[in-house]
């Protein structure tokens, strides 16, 4: 039989994977991975190192099988012709891809290939972008009447294939590097990580998980959000497996593809304004700005909730979402930086970042996204880490300098005397920059 190509990109797993089933369909597998030169100038930390562990743990999955992966670096318009000449493959298989990136990059490959078909099967998302509608025929702007008709329409049941039936197509290839130095603690990476961490979360958290997903200091949240990005599971894997059970946290997997196709259907809003508008708001520039962005950069804001996210996200790579929203809200309203720097430090550091959740989760906060009325939105930062933070263990966590405080002066520890030594006095006052705030808005509003 004719063999075919497996192009691995965001599905680095085996199980529940419909280009795998369809490339199996055809005759051996040859499974590839390129390593793209131009995704590695952009994800050159967490995000890289974490590739090369998942990488590894699906080569090992592979060869228990019988198969093994083939990691190619270059340009995928190059690389992939080539290798299905090589191995005088009938048909290249993959996920499709909806990101502007990825999907102009397809395109290319696809022309390259000539007669080889470019055979595109499932997604990385329960419902594909582009498959729901509003009944006018225009794509969804607001998430709520997007979440019902997301629900109403449902999604495939897992696949039941099992890749020890398959026939592989040994291939060779370059090894897969060493991980870049990172300072980041970065968690198990792998199909069989990921399958763990779903059990454990399903067998545990997900009945505290509405009640208690805005609590950082519980730490009830599945942290599924990386193995999501690299397809070490499928979303409609653990949508099967919820069923009725964790209504929030279907809502949480929707917000995933909501976001999803609004970048499909928008590309221009990966690094520009959702609403143009409010792109006439008035940021401020200079040295006083650079040195503010730099203390929330490394959590030196004087504001604890805050600190204690952007310490975490450091040492982490990853940040609970309560606080991403909290940290991004004091970035553009407090201290009025535009939401593109805050957004890019994110994409450098998370080990989850995934562009489509990133930057449309900012512009949601920033007040410039699909929210309909959001810019009055504007967290404060005190009454935040009161009420999601109550005893301040998530800060005592991630900001040591204030671990001796009681639960009463934790989040304002200005207002300790004397207040504790070497931790910064806040660098603005949230009520002030509040207002500041609300007149910029009113500006815009102006035109």
């Amino acid at each position: 039989m004719t063999p075919s190509v497996l192009w691995f990109r965001r599905d680095l797993r085996l199980r529940d994977h419909p280009a795998l089933d369809a490339a199996a369909k055809a005759g051996p597998v040859c499974a590839l991975f390129v390593l793209d030169d131009v995704l590695l100038r952009v994800d050159h930390g967490p995000r890289t190192a974490y590739l090369y562990r998942s990488l590894r743990a699906l080569d090992e999955d592979l060869r228990s099988h019988g198969g093994r992966l083939t990691v190619k670096r270059g340009r995928p318009e190059n690389v992939v012709p080539r290798l299905a000449r090589e191995v005088g493959a009938s048909e290249v298989h993959v996920s499709e891809d909806f990101a502007p990136y990825g999907a102009a990059r397809d395109r290319r490959v696809e022309k390259a290939l000539g007669d080889v078909p470019l055979v595109r099967t499932g997604s990385p998302y329960a419902v594909s972008p582009g498959q729901l509608l509003k009944k006018d025929g225009e794509p969804f702007k607001v998430f709520t009447p997007f979440y019902r008709a997301w629900s109403e329409r449902g999604w495939h049941s897992p696949s039941t294939s099992n890749p020890a039936g398959i026939s592989w197509h040994p291939e060779d290839g370059i090894d897969i590097p060493h991980d870049p130095r990172v300072s980041a603690d970065l968690p198990d990476a792998g199909e069989a990580a990921a399958l763990a961490a779903w059990k454990e979360f399903l067998d545990g958290d997900v009945e505290r998980y509405n009640a208690e997903r805005n609590r950082p200091d519980l730490d009830s949240t599945s942290h599924m959000s990386v193995h999501l990005k690299f397809g070490e599971i499928h979303p409609r894997t653990m949508l099967a497996d919820l069923g009725r059970r964790g209504p929030a946290y279907r809502r949480q997997l929707c917000w995933r593809d909501f976001y999803a196709q609004v970048l499909h259907h928008r590309p221009d809003s990966a690094h520009g304004y959702f609403q143009p508008a409010m792109s006439r708001m008035r940021y401020d520039t200079g040295k006083q700005a650079d040195e503010r962005l730099e203390a929330w950069k490394l959590g030196r804001t004087g504001y604890p909730i805050v600190d204690a996210g952007m310490r975490q996200l450091l040492a982490t790579g990853w940040m609970h979402n309560r606080v991403r929203m909290i940290v991004a809200s004091f970035l553009v309203k407090d201290l009025h930086l535009e939401w593109t720097l805050g957004a890019r430090h994110f994409m450098d550091h998370l080990v989850d970042g995934d562009l489509a959740n990133n930057q449309h989760g900012w512009q949601w906060t920033a007040g410039t996204g699909t929210d309909p009325s959001p810019y009055f939105r504007i967290f404060n930062p005190v009454l935040q880490a009161k009420k999601f933070d109550p005893e301040g263990a998530y800060v005592r966590r991630w900001v040591p300098e204030l671990t001796s405080l009681p639960a009463n002066e934790i989040h304002e520890p200005w207002s300790v005397d004397p207040p504790p030594d070497g931790y910064p006095a806040p660098i603005v006052d949230h009520d002030a920059e509040r207002k500041e705030s609300l007149a910029r808005y009113q500006e815009v509003r102006a035109g």
